[in-house]
């Protein structure tokens, strides 16, 4: 548990002074050894779990006054449950291995000022009845508990999964290595979206400049000085997504047959570049390694004053690759307007949501009943049409 947080944020430093059994665990505030009673008059001890609203490293109010428990239903000392709180029961994944038992909900009129207020409430409703058969029990133990959750890659809490409760879905993606080649247009939607994953790493693939052109195609507004400094590519993402994640790897070079052996240790590869014969390289060198990957691309042209064209998604696996050769161009695209670097931003930022999507779903972070290797969505049309599922 980062100190600073506690520091930084009062509420969180009461508690913590005040000796109760706390840690975070990405979004979530969970107190440890919380008395209570259960159905046959036992004194037993849960985990109290709220999902906590920060700015970077410092709380903000509450803003919700529900909260999870770990354990059996809490009684009174009649050993009625504790109805009046307990909103509903069941099977609650929140992170890692913490399952809540309970959705609680005690609302109080004025709502929760900060997190000693929700977290110190909700504790002494549940003990109370503990404490009356026992005196001696108590939630304020003085012991802390130090546990590094999946967002361990992030230099702050994942705090949209935890309000979502999608924790042990990202997880899904922790301690990949993923490889991003091309940190054009589409490279760099693709980083963004990476990037606020738990994967363990992302490494970044591409020779070029940052020049003027670039920014038009790219998330976020590089500054004038920015571009005259003539940074590479790589460095400049790199130094923009480290704010957020750990481990953005750069590789300030082209990809050739003296480099290509580092791609041995990637879980996944984005192939974001036009030189087709290089991506041939990189493709058999992926399949000899059972490497799974996806080759975006953008086809446009100009039709009198409009363009008309479409966006392509083609993913190779273990199990699916012969459609391979047939959807992806091997040589270096000609007629093609979208080489001339026109600026669509709003493509390239599609192109990118709809890979890192058929990513996730291969990992199992969304479902997919398609099972579809292949998908191009038509700009004139407005169709999307998914081809080559695994049979």
């Amino acid at each position: 548990m980062s100190q600073q947080l506690i520091n930084r944020s009062s509420d969180l430093k009461r508690l913590w002074d005040e000796g109760f059994e706390m840690e975070v665990q990405g979004g979530y505030l969970l107190v440890h050894h919380v008395p209570y009673l259960n159905s046959s008059g036992e004194v037993k001890y849960g985990i109290l779990v709220s999902t906590l609203t920060l700015a970077g490293e410092m709380t903000f109010k509450p803003d919700t006054h529900v909260a999870y428990f770990v354990g059996e239903a809490p009684c009174h000392k009649d050993r009625r449950r504790m109805d009046h709180i307990i909103n509903s029961s069941g099977s609650y994944p929140l992170i890692g291995e913490v399952v809540a038992n309970h959705y609680l909900s005690s609302k109080p009129a004025q709502g929760y000022a900060d997190y000693y207020d929700k977290m110190s409430t909700y504790v002494n409703i549940l003990s109370a009845p503990a404490v009356s058969v026992d005196d001696t029990v108590t939630a304020r133990t003085y012991k802390v508990v130090t546990v590094e959750g999946p967002e361990a890659v992030f230099k702050y809490s994942d705090s949209n999964s935890a309000r979502a409760r999608i924790d042990t879905v990202s997880a899904k993606l922790k301690g990949l290595k993923v490889g991003i080649v091309g940190l054009g247009g589409t490279g760099s939607y693709i980083l963004d979206l990476v990037a606020k994953t738990p994967v363990e790493a992302v490494h970044l693939f591409d020779g070029d400049t940052l020049l003027q052109h670039n920014a038009f195609r790219a998330p976020g507004a590089p500054s004038v000085e920015k571009l005259m400094e003539r940074v590479k590519k790589v460095d400049y993402f790199r130094e923009i997504y480290s704010n957020m994640h750990r481990n953005i790897i750069a590789h300030s070079h082209y990809v050739d047959a003296s480099n290509i052996a580092t791609f041995s240790i990637m879980d996944f590869v984005f192939l974001c570049l036009d030189r087709g014969e290089v991506k041939a390289m990189i493709i058999d060198y992926l399949y000899e390694r059972n490497i799974p990957f996806i080759d975006v691309g953008i086809g446009i042209q100009r039709v009198e004053d409009a363009l008309l064209g479409d966006i392509r998604v083609t993913t190779g696996t273990p199990k699916k690759r012969d459609h391979i050769k047939k959807r992806i161009p091997m040589v270096d695209e000609a007629e093609n307007e979208y080489n001339t670097n026109i600026q669509i931003a709003d493509l390239n930022a599609l192109n990118a949501t709809l890979a890192v999507i058929k990513w996730k779903k291969l990992f199992g972070f969304y479902q997919d009943f398609e099972q579809e290797h292949h998908s191009t969505y038509s700009i004139n049309v407005n169709m999307l049409l998914s081809e080559d599922r695994e049979t």
